[in-house]
């Protein structure tokens, strides 16, 4: 059968081992391996070999106690462990796959007194200095990070990748940033880059030649004094004779200011890099971040910028991305929309990665969707994110289903999401719900009112109207201009001074949306690029441009307010709040707690704060101050004495969650 995507497709050898595709899906951590549930880990990876992934890389392992990236991290210390891992693998080549293990050694990024580098410098996003290195302690780190290579293959893994990269134990090696040291192992880069070097040769020596080597390589650190262009070949290089099979991308320091996976960072943005070091090497190089699409996989190869393509989330979206790309039905591909709510943010919490498209992701033996024993005909009311996942899961399930909207549209709340720039990503995900509504039979009616009348021949009825904004209650003077976000986003004006009331996740939306003018820097890297501040690492030392961040000139003066005594922005995501924070106040936006709103008036919003009376001089007040269950319907069906299922927002209507609402959707549609 001919694929859709030639390129993409194309097999690939690496050491001696055959792939059926150039796809290599990149290493998350899940927090599978920590549950000692080894079933469900390989249930985890074997459906996404079966989904036709080329390469896989687990989560990655401690070499030991000292490098785990916390306390209690996996790795293979013991003989049972290696009996573990065996369960992984076995499950995985059934399915047709290959799977490498990744060896991560956290240094200073380990969470624990007990962590070591190669210099005593303190990790910002660490409270722990960590313990500098001597001779014989650099040599049993080495020793360590072999022996669970060696481990690796006795439990069965095709190859091995090891972590040079995102601000790791190797990677503070290499760079003035964090070695300060001046014996053999610091001051000039020679000497700074003999440890990845080292593990790399002493890695191959003891697994053999027909054992994949990947290492996972710094392009662009995106740190002060990180490594220059001409240090990052000489790297490359030298762990090319070292014995890698392959080099895969690695892009920016956990701690760098600077996004490199979220949603507003633009599709293939350091595929350049990948580019230019393609050239400098004669093994293969692999390219990643922010590809999620087999389009943009594909174009990327076409245009020689890799020999391969490492994708990680987007196979929690969909573990059949391959298989579906190849069959011509790249539609039905569930996009990764970068939002990081269910994955990262669940593993920098210390929870169970999972997907905010997919909550199957990580919980494959729990949440099943078989097929249903008895077909019922089942009513769902709303065409928000809730409403769609019930309706399309339980169809795919053979109930038959009717879908109610009154709108216009599918989508909900995700409509306005997606004018937000910075979340045009959003818009895929609508096309994919609306290209599973087709695929799957359901019997969409737009424009259309649910009444408990024309409910009445269902056998199960589900709930799902979303949201009403709430309204505070706040005085206000005739000739006011006061939005609410919902009419601002639907196109109603703003004037050039703006107050946002309300500074949750929808009120730091709106302050985007405000002050956001010309063309999104999400569709277009180089825009992208000055407004954060991203240069070249020819020109500079870790890619940080000297005249640090660009951005373009805020469209409206905006304030963002709220009555809690708290920093505004506190409750975003774990991993993207600090991006939203900061690029607001790159446009200029002040933000402010602990305010009363006392009136709004045709000159602004009248506050008490700490110091008393203010007026927060605007031309227009938009209200961002929460919202309210929509459940008119399901309260009157309750009255009639029927049960419906109520879910989304109509259930709880805190901060838009379309996490909770698309799992909680997913679950009861899994048992109907």
């Amino acid at each position: 059968m001919t694929s859709h995507y030639p390129l993409l497709s194309q097999p690939i050898t690496l050491s001696g081992v055959p792939l059926r595709n150039r796809v290599l899906m990149g290493s998350m951590h899940t927090g599978l391996e920590e549950t000692g549930d080894w079933n469900r880990v390989a249930e985890f990876y074997a459906t996404r070999a079966r989904g036709g992934v080329g390469l896989m890389v687990t989560g990655g392992m401690a070499p030991n106690r000292e490098g785990g990236v916390f306390p209690g991290a996996a790795g293979l210390f013991t003989e049972e462990d290696i009996a573990n891992h065996r369960i992984v693998t076995d499950r995985v080549h059934e399915a047709g796959g290959r799977i490498a293990m990744q060896i991560l050694h956290a240094g200073r990024y380990a969470y624990g007194k007990g962590c070591v580098s190669a210099s005593a410098v303190k990790s910002p996003i660490s409270p722990f200095t960590p313990l500098e290195l001597d001779e014989a302690g650099i040599e049993k780190q080495i020793s360590d990070i072999v022996t669970a290579a060696v481990r690796a293959r006795a439990a069965g893994y095709d190859g091995v990748e090891v972590m040079g990269s995102e601000g790791y134990f190797l990677n503070q090696f290499i760079t003035r940033h964090t070695n300060r040291r001046t014996d053999d192992w610091g001051g000039a880069y020679e000497n700074r880059i003999r440890l990845p070097v080292e593990v790399v040769r002493r890695v191959r020596e003891a697994v053999g030649p027909d054992f994949i080597v990947i290492y996972r390589i710094s392009l662009i650190d995106l740190v002060p004094n990180g490594s220059t262009w001409p240090e990052v070949v000489q790297l490359a290089k030298a762990v090319e004779v070292a014995g890698a099979s392959v080099l895969n991308t690695g892009i920016g320091w956990h701690e760098a200011r600077v996004p490199t996976i979220a949603t507003s960072v633009p599709r293939r943005a350091f595929s350049w890099l990948t580019a230019r070091l393609r050239p400098e090497v004669s093994i293969p190089v692999i390219a990643s971040n922010r590809i999620n699409t087999p389009d943009v996989a594909e174009a990327i190869l076409a245009d020689g910028e890799a020999d391969m393509i490492s994708m990680a989330r987007p196979f929690l979206a969909d573990p059949d991305f391959v298989a579906k790309a190849q069959s011509g039905r790249a539609a039905e591909i569930a996009p990764c929309i970068g939002c990081n709510q269910a994955c990262l943010d669940h593993t920098f919490s210390g929870r169970l990665t999972s997907c905010l498209v997919n909550p199957r992701a990580c919980h494959e033996t729990e949440l099943t969707y078989s097929p249903a024993p008895t077909p019922r005909r089942i009513a769902v009311v709303g065409a928000g994110p809730a409403g769609l996942t019930a309706a399309i899961t339980s169809a795919t399930r053979g109930h038959q289903v009717t879908l109610f909207e009154r709108g216009t549209e599918i989508g909900g709340q995700l409509n306005l999401a997606r004018k937000i720039p910075g979340k045009e990503e959003f818009h895929g995900l609508v096309d994919w719900f609306s290209t599973m509504v087709n695929t799957s039979g359901v019997d969409l009616r737009l424009n259309t009112e649910a009444t408990p009348e024309a409910l009445t021949d269902f056998d199960e009825v589900v709930i799902a109207t979303g949201i009403t904004p709430r309204d505070p209650g706040i005085p206000t003077e005739d000739g006011a201009r006061v939005l609410g976000y919902v009419d601002l986003l639907k196109g109603a004006a703003a004037g050039p001074r703006v107050v946002i009331a309300g500074a949750g996740g929808i009120g730091f939306d709106v302050a985007e949306y405000l002050t956001h003018q010309g063309e999104s820097p999400s569709l277009n890297i180089g825009l992208w690029n000055e407004e954060w501040g991203v240069g070249d690492p020819s020109e500079t030392p870790g890619g940080l441009a000297p005249q640090g961040p660009q951005p373009r000139p805020p469209a409206r003066q905006v304030a963002l307010v709220q009555r809690k005594a708290e920093k505004p922005g506190r409750h975003l995501g774990k991993t993207t709040g600090w991006i939203h924070r900061t690029a607001l106040a790159m446009k200029g936006v002040t933000m402010r707690g602990g305010m009363s709103y006392s009136r709004i008036t045709r000159d602004g919003l009248e506050v008490i704060s700490r110091e008393g009376p203010e007026l927060l001089a605007a031309d227009t007040v938009i209200l961002c101050t929460g919202q309210e269950p929509l459940r008119d319907l399901a309260d009157r069906l309750i009255a009639q004495g029927r049960s419906p299922h109520v879910i989304g927002g109509a259930d709880v209507a805190g901060e838009l969650d379309a996490k909770r609402a698309i799992d909680q959707a997913a679950r009861l549609a899994a048992t109907l």
